[in-house]
């Protein structure tokens, strides 16, 4: 049986230092392994960018440590939201969310929305609550490539082009978390990408009348 793995203190405290100082930190989610950096700092946003090869029209998801931290990132909430919260968050539920006018247009890839979510893995909860705000998500991999699910294969192929990873043992891997935007004027439910959280399990939580359908 394999022992739990958790960073020690000494670890977050130099993750924190990392992300204050504009560097890239690797850290378990409950899916794949994740990249943070300090999404107010265009600078490092644009290392995250560089270092995965990522389009700049699309935009980086977060986490976020509570629902406080949610308001501070979005402009207005549909109510169909609070069901999908309520059951599936922390968890691997993505939702997108009409962005405030103060955040990055480089996080946000140049468009109007910011996708967030609750993780339920402890590790990226603990970096978040310490940080004390949002953190970037985006996979701890080459864009289109097989995202990572451990410490070694993220120092294997990211190595020194990241400031610190925080190794909390073998990530689950297998999908991703589901991407979902709702419309509440337009009473529709687009899934994005299916992941982790089938869309049977979505449908089951939204009101009969809307329309659901796949990107």
């Amino acid at each position: 049986m394999l022992l739990p793995v958790y960073p020690g203190e000494s670890d977050f405290k130099y993750a924190i230092q990392s992300l204050r100082q504009g560097g890239i930190v690797a850290y378990p989610t409950e899916t794949f392994y994740g990249l943070a950096v300090d999404p107010k700092n265009d600078q490092a946003l644009a290392s995250l960018y560089a270092l995965k090869k990522r389009a700049d029209q699309k935009p980086i998801s977060l986490i976020v440590p509570d629902l406080v931290e949610l308001q501070l990132l979005t402009s207005s909430s549909s109510r169909t939201y609070e069901s999908l919260i309520d059951s599936f968050w922390p968890g691997p539920l993505t939702l997108i969310f009409p962005a405030k006018n103060t955040l990055s247009r480089v996080l946000t890839g140049g468009g109007e929305t910011i996708a967030v979510r609750i993780s339920s893995n402890p590790v990226a909860m603990e970096l978040c609550t310490r940080w004390g705000g949002a953190i970037t998500a985006t996979s701890a991999n080459i864009s289109g490539e097989i995202p990572l699910i451990s410490a070694t294969e993220v120092k294997v192929l990211l190595g020194d082009k990241i400031a610190c990873v925080l190794d909390g043992g073998v990530a689950a891997g297998g999908l991703g978390s589901t991407i979902v935007h709702c419309s509440e004027a337009e009473k529709k439910c687009q899934i994005i990408r299916e992941g982790a959280i089938p869309l049977s399990a979505i449908s089951d939580k939204l009101p009969s009348h809307y329309i659901i359908c796949k990107s």
